[in-house]
């Protein structure tokens, strides 16, 4: 029982201070918090469902990264120029896009 619960209180502080670590590291280099990441993470994985739900998209041909305060970038390759289009304006769509730059390639 006394093991146990050092370990759970070592994980604790283990975790504790890695997350401290991660997010110094971070705001040092101007890059985003633990807290933007995990925000962008939950974009990006939004966005992706969409694509994935939408009958005029290809989501396996389309890569979505989402940066700096809800802007996301999609690049890969449309069937067309509808289906980027479409792309951009499902993007739009999710709670959290402020902007969204369409690098997608239209190839037929």
């Amino acid at each position: 029982m006394k093991k146990s619960i050092t370990r759970a209180l070592m994980t604790a502080a283990f975790a504790g201070a890695t997350l401290g670590l991660l997010a110094g590291c971070s705001v040092a280099r101007k890059q985003e918090t633990v807290g933007e990441y995990i925000d962008g993470s939950a974009v990006t994985t939004a966005v992706k469902a969409q694509l994935a739900n939408d009958p005029a998209t290809s989501a396996a041909a389309i890569h979505v990264k989402t940066i700096d305060g809800g802007i996301v970038q999609l690049s890969g390759f449309a069937k067309s120029q509808a289906e980027k289009n479409r792309a951009g304006e499902v993007a739009r769509s999710v709670k959290g896009v402020t902007e969204v730059r369409n690098s997608l390639i239209v190839k037929p």
